[in-house]
């Protein structure tokens, strides 16, 4: 699901802790190492994202916020604020070649290059917490 986030709507933010859950607090966020990646530059994605992506002509960047239960990974376009919403039973992670990763929401994707070693650390984060997140829940 991708929403505009530009804007601090009640809505959006409700519809953010059903998908998602909410943020990770200080404390939560130390212990984790951080919850938020690099900036990370976008290789592929789904139609409806091209589309959004090919209103300005930019290099588009995408990065990925960690929550509870999913991910946020954001976007811009033009002078608007994407998210493509995914919770963790919903998410696909694939390594390709050539150090492309590409994350998977049922029809909607976004294939971005990981080209440092930290962001290498932050994708396996992700896939730990995931696997985490299906054991808790008995979803696996």
């Amino acid at each position: 699901m991708i929403k505009n986030l530009s804007y601090n709507s009640k809505k959006i933010n409700t519809l953010l802790l059903e998908l998602v859950g909410r943020p990770f607090s200080f404390i939560e966020r130390i212990k984790l190492g951080g919850i938020g990646s690099n900036k990370l530059v976008i290789a592929d994605a789904s139609k409806e994202i091209v589309e959004l992506l090919r209103l300005d002509n930019n290099v588009n960047y995408c990065n990925i916020e960690i929550r509870k239960n999913g991910l946020i990974i954001r976007f811009r376009s033009l002078l608007e604020t994407y998210g493509l919403i995914i919770p963790y039973y919903k998410l696909i992670i694939y390594k390709g070649e050539s150090n492309i990763y590409s994350l998977y929401k049922d029809t909607n994707y976004i294939k971005f290059f990981v080209d440092t070693k930290s962001t290498s650390l932050f994708m396996k984060k992700i896939i730990r917490l995931k696997a985490d997140y299906l054991n808790k829940t008995g979803l696996n």
